[in-house]
């Protein structure tokens, strides 16, 4: 029974954390896009679209060709990911999904996974993207 509470404890802290990641996250995205890069690794990766771009140079400098947008998230999922399958490092996979309208165009649907690591400071524990898969959800006509 105790580690079936110790999960149940364990999935409640990472959903909390998902919900606050994700709110700071797309905020970020709309009002303060030139600080995005500081939620990521130095060695993440984002997949937009199939396209990869690694590392904090390259990201800021896809972000800021981004025109600016509008994001509205409509769904949110997260899960812990097993410490055998990352090293004990603690990971979060947090889905999320809705629309985003960029500046001079029409609002699309999309779909985003992070995955994220707890990185411990002397007074908290920051979570950091690891990994950002990006996908518009186009409806075919």
């Amino acid at each position: 029974m105790a580690a079936s509470v110790n999960f149940k404890t364990c999935v409640d802290q990472t959903c909390r954390a998902a919900e606050e990641f994700v709110n700071i996250y797309y905020d970020t995205m709309d009002k303060r896009r030139r600080m995005l890069t500081r939620l990521y690794l130095d060695k993440a990766t984002l997949i937009w679209n199939g396209n990869a771009v690694s590392g904090q140079e390259a990201l800021k400098e896809f972000f800021e060709m981004l025109p600016s947008s509008e994001f509205q998230v409509n769904m949110l999922d997260c899960q812990p990911v097993h410490e055998q399958a990352t090293q004990s490092q603690t990971t979060v996979l947090v889905v999320t999904c809705g629309s985003v309208k960029f500046d001079g165009n029409k609002q699309r649907y999309f779909t985003q996974n992070f995955l994220l690591t707890a990185q411990a400071t002397p007074t908290s524990t920051v979570w950091k993207i690891a990994s950002d898969c990006f996908r518009f959800q186009d409806w075919a006509s």
